[in-house]
């Protein structure tokens, strides 16, 4: 199997909101985008943002919880956590042992967060020795 492009689709309720999130508040390029979808550069990947249309979830208003989270790992989870705040965004900014990370919601609820690439690069470099 030859894998062209690797990308992430997220289906949101909240459309708009998450587009001006993507786009504004973590400064996301667009790559292409109709009036459904909203396809952004996310590294060397994409992330499509599209309106949810699946019946079934449409009409569920229980609380679903998700387990996953998008992750951005970056120079200074400190600026960008600040930076976020200042957008009114709650961030829970978070130093451990292993490293810093900031986790934070868009506008329908799916979390992201924000990782030093430092300590990351250096758990990959200490399990290759």
């Amino acid at each position: 199997m030859q894998i062209s492009r690797t990308g992430h689709i997220l289906y949101v309720n909240n459309y708009e909101e998450c587009i001006e999130f993507y786009g504004q508040s973590l400064k996301l390029p667009v790559l292409f985008k109709n009036e459904d979808l909203t396809c952004f550069d996310f590294y060397g990947t994409y992330l499509m943002v599209e309106k949810e249309d699946r019946q079934d979830y449409l009409n569920d208003h229980s609380e679903i919880r998700t387990y996953s989270c998008i992750r951005l790992n970056v120079d200074d989870v400190k600026q960008h956590s600040d930076k976020l705040k200042s957008q009114n965004i709650a961030v829970d900014y978070q130093e451990h042992k292993w490293g810093i990370v900031a986790k934070f919601k868009d506008p329908d609820g799916n979390l992201i967060a924000f990782k030093d690439e430092e300590s990351f690069a250096k758990q990959i470099e200490d399990y290759k020795s």
